[in-house]
């Protein structure tokens, strides 16, 4: 959601009622601050809670070559901007955020959040000291995993239940379940599930406050289900060997030497079944509303009536 959940959008998350977070992927300190005064000026009222979100793959020692810093040697300076503009969670995907980092959100009183692809995952990133994992299923777009939200949610669970970290005062740890989330029926399941709350992607790509071009919202409006496809990236491999051995990014060196680079539209199979862009609050609206019905509607099986077949 780089560059899709900008202020705009992540305010009118949050004055919708949820938790909206900027997608801070390859910004500078500065313009994360930018963003961040966008949003607070969008919120209404200006107390609301929202979140930051960077990618933090593994840099230094023991890091694949290949791993790239996003921050480009700034993450000290871009947790400062988050603290000191107030955020209330910190969203790190691709990596664990290092200790150091964790200590410092958390003597603030920020929650943090990490995102996951494997139950293995969600332990480690527990154990390095985060309060919230966001487990996120092989439906979801962009980078993933391939463990279907359905069997990754409740294992990730049943890891959570094992931790209780101090910031949230003894409840266990919590989990978000994200991955093909669009409705209140794919909330309301992910809640019975074990999950605390739902991680939104793709839906919000299609709102009307996404930063995203036209294109990209109209991609994923358009897109049936056979549009979305998980592609190999190692296509040369003789080149990417040879690139990645020497710690270069392969779409930075194309893009720097000029060859035709065709950046695709990073979206969830769930594009197959969104067809309008629509403001936040009114996707927001819907999905509890729906999720509310959906709810209600289980209560009925807990009724002890006879089988009816």
């Amino acid at each position: 959601m780089a560059r899709t959940s900008g202020g705009p959008l992540a305010a009118a998350v949050s004055n919708a009622g949820g938790l909206g977070c900027i997608g801070g992927l390859g910004y500078t300190p500065t313009q994360l601050r930018e963003i961040i005064h966008t949003l607070k000026a969008n919120l209404s009222p200006p107390s609301l809670s929202f979140g930051v979100d960077l990618a933090l793959p593994k840099v230094g020692d023991g890091a694949r070559k290949t791993n790239h810093d996003y921050t480009h040697g700034q993450l000290d300076e871009l947790i400062t901007v988050t603290i000191e503009e107030g955020a209330k969670l910190f969203i790190s995907a691709v990596g664990i955020p290092p200790p150091h980092v964790i200590k410092r959100l958390h003597e603030a009183g920020i929650l943090v959040m990490n995102m996951v692809g494997h139950p293995k995952h969600a332990k480690k990133a527990l154990d390095a000291g985060v309060d919230i994992v966001c487990a996120q299923g092989g439906e979801g777009g962009g980078h993933t995993g391939d463990i279907p939200n359905s069997i990754l949610i409740p294992c990730v669970v049943d890891v959570a239940r094992n931790y209780k970290p101090k910031m949230l005062g003894g409840q266990t740890a919590l989990v978000v379940s994200a991955g093909g989330i669009y409705n209140g029926r794919s909330l309301a399941s992910s809640l019975m599930q074990g999950a605390a709350g739902v991680w939104v992607g793709t839906r919000f790509v299609a709102s009307t406050e996404a930063g995203c071009s036209q294109m990209h919202k109209e991609s994923v409006v358009s897109a049936q289900f056979e549009d979305t496809w998980v592609d190999k990236w190692e296509n040369q491999p003789g080149k990417i060997k040879e690139l990645t051995e020497k710690g270069v990014v392969p779409l930075e060196h194309d893009m720097d030497a000029g060859v035709d680079v065709d950046v695709p539209h990073l979206s969830g199979v769930v594009a197959g079944v969104i067809k309008s862009i629509q403001p936040a609050k009114e996707i927001v609206d819907e999905m509890v509303g729906e999720a509310v019905d959906m709810l209600k509607q289980g209560q009925a099986f807990l009724g002890g009536g006879k089988s009816k077949l």
